[in-house]
């Protein structure tokens, strides 16, 4: 039985409330450092040890496995609460509590009770998701296959946000049947090769670069199925989906903070606007005012959606999978929109101060425009469409 243990043992969160504390605190501290890291490319390994640590990513674990079971849409409020601090540190946790919503759905007991004991200790997941040389995004090579000496891993994946810092990996694999399974693969075994060589414009800390397998000896404990959390319907999808519209959501809020902040203190009024400050300056006013609206709606699709997921993590049926995926289909949709109008607002608004390196405020439009183009909304918008007005249902996939 392959067993790994965090660095350091984590603290036992209680309770939502105290959650929410903690994510807080956390973001407070994270925000002090979050432009300098952006700016020189300092990656966060002392933060998400932290983050860890706290016990935050221990909470969706279900509480017959000694977890608090974190509703949905409080988790995506804790997605805003880190995002706005520092959208990288925000977006590395999105893979780590998807490995858990696909151990509780197709996980033996035996696995939850290992896996999510290590959790509850302080392990963090990374991913190995997603392949960089496939004709097609959904197309996977790597496979895990038995051989004489047992099962083996081999392959290469790319985008492996968080990989850099987990202790285990959950990647997907081709098993010997052509099904697809996540291995729970220990980040330090022999035969993984974890490569900073991520070099987006935005999200420039996520360590989302390649990881590399070969004839990696994978215990077949550490294989969960895959294929089959969408071959009936399950939340796999939607819960993924709600905690990148989240990730937007707080990017969104960063830069509406900076804006916010810079337009009191630096920014000019445009000398037709009649008046000293440009915080009195009208035109301002109103597009502030449209944009903390916005904003708002943002929370709102958020707690709605999440909601959903809840109702359809209790009963997953395919109606309720649908409208699950349907409400976080909306909120991802708007938060994307939001996230760019933010980050693009805050120059139109702060003027040509704004834009000196010295304040490093395009970090918020480089992380939105990175981040956003991890789903595209134009495919939202239509399966929205087609699931009201034809009552055609979603797609049973992670990208919806």
């Amino acid at each position: 039985m392959t067993q790994v243990s965090p660095k350091q043992r984590a603290t036992r969160i209680e309770n939502a409330q105290q959650a929410l504390q903690v994510a807080q605190e956390l973001a407070e501290r994270f925000r002090a450092g979050s432009a300098q890291r952006d700016r020189e490319r300092e990656l966060p390994h002392t933060e998400l040890q932290q983050l860890f640590q706290s016990g935050l990513g221990a909470i969706t674990v279900p509480r017959d496995f000694g977890g608090i079971e974190i509703s949905t849409a409080e988790l995506a409020a804790i997605f805003v609460l880190l995002s706005a601090a520092d959208g990288s540190i925000g977006q590395v946790p999105q893979n780590h509590f998807y490995a858990l919503e696909v151990l509780r759905i197709n996980g033996s007991e035996a696995q939850k009770q290992r896996l999510y004991a290590e959790v509850l200790a302080g392990v963090h997941h990374g991913n190995a998701l997603a392949e960089f040389s496939s004709p097609a995004a959904h197309q996977r090579s790597t496979a895990v296959s038995q051989q004489a000496e047992g099962l083996r891993l081999n392959g290469n994946k790319f985008y492996c946000t968080g990989a850099l810092y987990a202790d285990r990996i959950p990647t997907l694999a081709i098993a010997d049947d052509g099904k697809e399974q996540l291995v729970f693969v220990p980040r330090h075994q022999h035969g993984v090769n974890v490569i900073d060589d991520w070099s987006g414009f935005g999200q420039r800390t996520t360590g989302s670069g390649s990881v590399q397998f070969r004839d990696v000896a994978i215990a077949p404990e550490d294989v969960v199925p895959f294929q089959t959390v969408f071959e009936r319907p399950s939340t796999v999808g939607p819960f993924a989906q709600i905690m990148h519209a989240a990730i937007d959501q707080g990017i969104a809020r960063a830069a509406f903070d900076d804006m916010l902040d810079f337009l009191r203190q630096r920014a000019r009024p445009w000398p037709d606007s009649g008046v000293d400050r440009a915080s009195d300056d009208p035109l301002t006013l109103d597009r502030t005012g449209r944009l903390a609206a916005r904003l708002s709606a943002g929370d709102a699709l958020l707690a709605i959606a999440g909601d959903a997921v809840d109702v359809a993590q209790r009963d997953p049926s395919a109606e309720n999978v649908a409208l699950a995926s349907v409400e976080v289909a909306k909120a991802r949709a708007w938060t994307t929109d939001v996230s760019l109008e933010a980050s693009n607002l805050l120059f139109e608004l702060g003027g040509s101060r704004s834009s000196l390196r010295e304040h490093n405020f395009d970090r918020h439009w480089r992380n939105a425009r990175t981040h956003t183009l991890h789903d595209p909304v134009r495919w939202k918008y239509p399966a929205i469409g087609n699931y009201l007005l034809n009552g055609v249902l979603p797609p049973r996939r992670g990208t919806i």
